[in-house]
């Protein structure tokens, strides 16, 4: 199992201020940023609330951020909430080869699946994107329950 770097941590950071901007913004605190050999190519974040977009997940918005790409050979996606299917799909789609996660607590997501299908996955377990999507679903449980396409309990 691979460890993570100094550079993960510092990317990671990136990724979570993009989630407080979404936070901030009324929506879905979940960052992301994609990185190729060091260089930042770009950020996102989650604007389903929004833009009223129900697939503009933090890791959908970076990689529309990013623009068209010949390939994703040398990149790394930092991703402040493990990913759910359809964003997990759209990694294996580009061959991104590499994703670190802020963390799996609120969200187990799909790195299994990821690591199945040959994807490196790093899990930072990151305090900050814990705490702040902790906050977030207790504060919105329906918004929350809509985002990951769960039934509120009745």
């Amino acid at each position: 199992m691979t460890s993570s770097t100094e550079t993960d941590h510092k990317f990671m950071q990136i990724a979570l201020e993009a989630a407080r901007l979404g936070y901030e913004e009324g929506g879905v605190p979940v960052g992301a940023a994609l990185v190729e050999n060091g260089k930042l190519i770009a950020t996102g974040h989650n604007q389903r609330v929004q833009k009223g977009d129900p697939i503009a997940h933090g890791e959908m918005d970076c990689f529309r951020k990013a623009g068209r790409r010949p390939h994703y050979r040398n990149t790394t996606l930092y991703t402040t909430l493990s990913p759910c299917m359809m964003c997990s799909g759209t990694i294996l789609q580009f061959g991104v080869p590499r994703v670190v996660v802020g963390e799996t607590s609120n969200f187990e997501g799909n790195l299994s699946f990821l690591r199945e299908h040959g994807v490196e996955v790093i899990l930072l377990d990151d305090p900050g994107c814990i705490q702040l999507m902790e906050q977030f679903i207790k504060d919105n449980p329906s918004l929350w329950n809509e985002d990951i396409a769960e039934r509120e309990h009745v």
